[in-house]
């Protein structure tokens, strides 16, 4: 994750004061959302199947058109709410937080669709919310035995274990706080600088964006379709 990432560890506890709604609650809100709808933004079901429309078919190019434009609108939100210092913290921050999660949550699961998921099946949510963890700290959580598998493993399971739910849940508030918090200094040290501060929050949350997606891309293998 990098210096900035081991940073934002470190301030979560004080990023969660400053975003007390960043909780297991808000993650799973905002998958719902992700996956149904909010406002003028369509469901990853809908936008799935346009972009697959617009592909001719072609489920793999519309995974990649998927990636893409929601790495530009992460680009965007970033750019947005990453142009203040500290002074705005405690509004940008839970902003930036929901932001990210809800888009970053509807392009995992747009992914799920394309590769024949079911997104009303609360393994596969669980999936998604673990595809927005990242490969790392996946990779990370599954040496020290904190989380049950890699998304594939979870969406793939025999039988669905509540009891993993929140566990899922935290882990995902936990690092969205983090990432945020760590981008912050960054974005603090070029505040001085007109549009600085901006353009780092949108660089880093497009980039974190392009890396999740490339990772689930590979994670999400394609579901054979049922005769």
């Amino acid at each position: 994750m990098g210096i900035s990432g081991n940073i934002g560890r470190r301030l979560a506890p004080k990023a969660a004061g400053a975003a007390p709604k960043v909780t297991t609650t808000f993650v799973r809100e905002a998958l719902k959302r992700a996956i149904e709808g909010v406002g003028p933004l369509p469901g990853a079901a809908a936008a799935a199947e346009a972009q697959l429309k617009e592909q001719h078919g072609d489920a793999e190019k519309a995974v990649h058109e998927i990636i893409e434009n929601h790495v530009r609108w992460s680009g965007l939100q970033g750019f947005a709410t990453n142009l203040g210092g500290l002074v705005t913290l405690a509004v940008t921050v839970p902003t930036n937080v929901t932001g990210l999660t809800l888009l970053q949550c509807r392009m995992v699961a747009a992914v799920a669709h394309l590769r024949g998921y079911d997104l009303d099946d609360p393994r596969v949510r669980n999936a998604i919310l673990l595809g927005i963890l990242g490969e790392e700290t996946i990779a990370a959580l599954l040496k020290k035995h904190e989380i049950p598998g890699t998304p594939m493993a979870v969406a793939t399971a025999p039988v669905h274990d509540d009891r993993i739910d929140r566990v899922i849940a935290t882990q995902v508030a936990s690092a969205m706080i983090a990432r945020v918090a760590g981008k912050r200094i960054a974005v603090t040290a070029g505040k001085r600088v007109p549009l600085v501060g901006g353009a780092i929050g949108a660089g880093t949350d497009a980039y974190s964006t392009w890396k999740l997606g490339r990772y689930v891309q590979r994670e999400l293998l394609p579901r054979p379709k049922k005769a």
